[in-house]
C-alpha cells in the first residue's frame, strides 16, 4: 500500500515524537510503500497494519 509521507509524519507527531518526525521527514520517500519501506517504518515505530486501519478513513481507502 502507498501512503503519503505527510500522513506518516502526522501520525508520528500525534504521539509527541517531534524529533523522530523530523528524522522521518528527511528519510522517508514522498510516497511510502508499506511493504518495500517496512524497515524504515519499523525504525520510526510505525506499524503498517496500524496505518491501514488507523488512516484508512482519513485517506479515503
Amino acid at each position: 500500500m502507498q501512503i503519503p509521507k505527510d500522513k506518516i509524519i502526522e501520525m508520528i507527531k500525534s504521539r509527541g515524537d517531534n524529533d523522530q518526525a523530523e528524522q522521518a521527514q528527511s528519510e522517508l520517500p514522498d510516497q511510502v510503500d508499506t511493504e518495500k519501506d517496512s524497515g524504515l517504518l519499523d525504525k520510526f515505530g510505525v506499524d503498517p497494519k496500524e496505518l491501514a486501519g488507523g488512516l484508512g478513513g482519513k485517506l479515503g481507502l
